[in-house]
C-alpha cells in the first residue's frame, strides 16, 4: 500500500489543478424589466448608487466583448447598433458632471468589476468617447491600460483647459469649469491650470500597451478646438510610438457628430475589441493582421 502513496498523492494534486482551472460559473442574468433599443433588449440597474445601462445582443460574439460609452449614450447610434448586430454588448454608466475626475473613475471601476465578474463580459472594452466623455475614457484608461482594447474618440475632450477651460482658442463654458475646479477637488484655478493628469499628458501608458486610438473630428470645431485637443494628442501618442488613426471632417464643426458611414468605426472597433483579439496580451493585441475580421 505504501508504494501507492506517491501515486494517490500525485492523482489528488492533478485533480486539484483541474478543477482550478475548470471554467468560471455561467453569468448572471441581466437584471431590472428589458427596454427596446433599436430593436435590442436594453437593462438599467445600479452599481454603486450610479445607474448603468447595458444594451445586450441576440447572440453574443465568442469572449463576449463590449464597448463602453463615456458620455451622451444614444447619440449618433448607428455604430453601436452595428456592433449590436455583430455580438457586442453596449454600456453606459450615467455619472454626468464629474467629467472624467478621479471620483468618477471609481464608480467606472464598480461597474467594470460587476461586468467582468457578474456578467462576464470581456477585460477589455473597446472605449467611445464623444466630447466631453473623451475625459472619461482617456483617464480610465491612462490608468487602466490593461482593462482596455482600443479608444474611439469623437470631436474628444482630451484637455480641460481647453474646455470647459477656455484657455485656448475656444470660449469654453464657465459652468463646466466650475465643475471641473469642484469635482477634481481643485483649491483654485491655479492648480487646476497646473494640472499633470490630462488627457494629453498621460499618454505614455497607452503607447506602452500599444492601444489602437481612433479620432473622428471636424477641424472648424469652435467648441473643442481639434488642435489643442486631437491635434495634439495625436502629435504626442506618435511620439511616443502609438498608433492613432485621424479622420478629419473639412469645415464641420463641434457638430455633427460621427460619420455619415460609419463603417469606419464599426470596422475599428471589431478589429481591435471584438472576438480576434478578446482576451489577448498588448502584444498578441498588436500582432492581429490589420485586415478587418469579419463576423
Amino acid at each position: 500500500m505504501r508504494c501507492f502513496r506517491p501515486f494517490l498523492l500525485l492523482v489528488a494534486f492533478i485533480t486539484l489543478l483541474a478543477g482550478m482551472n475548470t471554467p468560471s460559473r455561467a453569468a448572471d442574468p441581466w437584471p431590472g424589466t428589458p427596454t427596446d433599443w433599436f430593436g435590442f433588449a436594453r437593462h438599467e440597474f445600479e452599481v454603486d448608487g450610479h445607474k448603468a445601462s447595458v444594451v445586450v445582443p441576440r447572440e453574443p460574439a465568442p469572449g463576449r466583448p463590449w464597448v463602453w460609452h463615456g458620455e451622451f449614450f444614444g447619440h449618433k447610434p448607428a455604430p453601436d447598433v452595428a456592433l449590436l448586430r455583430r455580438g457586442f454588448h453596449v454600456v453606459y454608466l450615467s455619472v454626468p458632471d464629474m467629467l472624467g475626475s478621479p471620483k468618477a473613475m471609481t464608480y467606472w471601476e464598480a461597474l467594470h468589476t460587476h461586468l467582468t465578474t457578474r456578467h462576464d463580459l470581456a477585460q477589455r472594452p473597446g472605449l467611445v468617447g464623444l466630447s466631453r466623455g473623451g475625459l472619461y475614457v482617456y483617464n480610465w484608461a491612462t490608468s487602466h491600460p490593461d482593462k482596455v482594447a482600443c479608444i474611439y474618440g469623437d470631436a474628444p475632450v482630451c484637455d480641460f483647459k481647453s474646455w470647459p477651460g477656455g484657455r485656448g482658442t475656444g470660449p469654453g463654458s464657465k459652468r463646466d469649469w466650475q465643475l471641473v475646479l469642484s469635482s477634481y477637488a481643485f483649491k483654485d484655478e491655479a492648480e487646476a491650470l497646473a494640472y499633470p493628469g490630462n488627457p494629453v499628458d498621460r499618454l505614455a501608458p497607452l503607447a506602452k500597451a500599444r492601444i489602437p486610438l481612433l479620432h473622428v473630428f471636424g477641424d472648424a470645431d469652435e467648441v473643442v478646438p481639434w488642435t489643442e485637443n486631437t491635434g495634439l494628442l495625436a502629435d504626442r501618442y506618435r511620439q511616443l510610438g502609438g498608433d492613432i488613426t485621424l479622420i478629419r471632417k473639412p469645415g464641420v464643426k463641434h457638430h455633427p457628430h460621427g460619420l455619415d458611414d460609419p463603417t469606419p468605426i464599426v470596422e475599428f472597433l471589431w478589429k481591435n475589441a471584438g472576438p480576434a483579439v478578446v482576451g489577448r496580451t498588448p502584444e498578441e493585441r498588436a500582432a492581429t493582421p490589420k485586415e478587418s475580421q469579419k463576423p
